[in-house]
C-alpha cells in the first residue's frame, strides 16, 4: 500500500514547514478583508499559522500580514486568532 503525502505548509511566525492540519488558516477574501478560514476551503489568498501565540506575536512584530497580502490587518481578526489559540 502506498502512504499518502502529507502537505506541509509555512508559518508565518516561526517560518518552519508543519502538517496543514496542525495550522491556522488566514485567507484574504475577494472583498479584500483577512478572515480566519476554519475549514480550509474558502476562497482566496491564504497563509497559515501555529497554534501558539509566539508565532501570532511574530507575525505582527515582524509585519508578515502586511508583506503576505498587502494589507494590514484589522484588530478584531487579529481578537478572533488569539481567542481561537487560546481555545486550542
Amino acid at each position: 500500500m502506498k502512504n499518502r503525502k502529507i502537505p506541509l505548509r509555512m508559518c508565518l511566525g516561526c517560518q518552519e514547514m508543519k502538517p496543514k492540519k496542525e495550522l491556522l488558516r488566514i485567507v484574504k477574501t475577494s472583498e479584500g478583508v483577512l478572515e480566519y478560514d476554519p475549514t480550509s476551503k474558502k476562497n482566496g489568498r491564504g497563509a497559515y499559522l501555529c497554534l501558539n501565540k509566539e508565532c501570532l506575536s511574530n507575525a505582527i512584530k515582524y509585519h508578515k500580514f502586511e508583506k503576505t497580502f498587502g494589507i494590514n490587518p484589522s484588530q478584531e481578526m487579529l481578537s478572533g486568532l488569539e481567542r481561537q489559540l487560546n481555545s486550542s
